[in-house]
């Protein structure tokens, strides 16, 4: 198990079914509290199983995600990470931490974990999608110095379409 200490928390690389499962448990955790009031209940489940089961998790590990737990130093996990370097680019396609986590600074330095994998992995910019609802996740990355470079509408099935933003960062490290 890889450990990457930061001020006030460990990240730790997803490499086997047993972190895998942990991941899919926080997620379980997080989505339904802050997604249901953005997209709705039945969106939320739909994409739990469609991107967070712990198949759909080891699937993405497979084609390239890489998946890290944040991990509050002497506690337990708190949230997670997943990006995939794509070329020049790290797409930050998630960063979640547990509500009551929030606000402590713990996103700050996922972000900064992040940038430093970015910059190790030779990526010169960092891309996310975020819902256009989603507006204190649009200041929290704003505020790292992301810029909104578009709107993205995906159909991902059933009838269901995720409604984003994209934004960028250029500057980092």
């Amino acid at each position: 198990m890889q450990l990457m200490p930061m001020d006030n928390i460990e990240i730790i690389k997803v490499s086997n079914q047993k972190l895998i499962n942990q991941v899919n448990l926080l997620a379980n955790k997080i989505w339904p509290k802050h997604y249901t009031p953005i997209i709705g209940k039945e969106q939320v489940e739909y994409m739990l199983d469609k991107f967070q089961s712990e198949q759909a998790i080891t699937e993405q590990i497979k084609d390239g995600f890489l998946y890290f737990l944040i991990k509050e130093k002497g506690k337990g996990c708190i949230g997670y990470i997943g990006v995939i370097p794509r070329g020049d680019e790290m797409f930050l396609s998630k960063i979640y931490l547990i509500s009551e986590k929030r606000g402590r600074g713990y996103g700050k330095q996922g972000m900064c974990f992040i940038e430093q994998l970015a910059k190790k992995k030779g990526c010169s910019k960092i891309a996310l999608t975020v819902n256009k609802n989603n507006y204190d996740a649009i200041k929290f990355y704003q505020r790292r110095g992301f810029i909104n470079s578009g709107s993205l509408v995906q159909d991902i099935g059933k009838g269901f379409v995720m409604d984003d933003y994209r934004m960028e960062k250029t500057k980092y490290g």
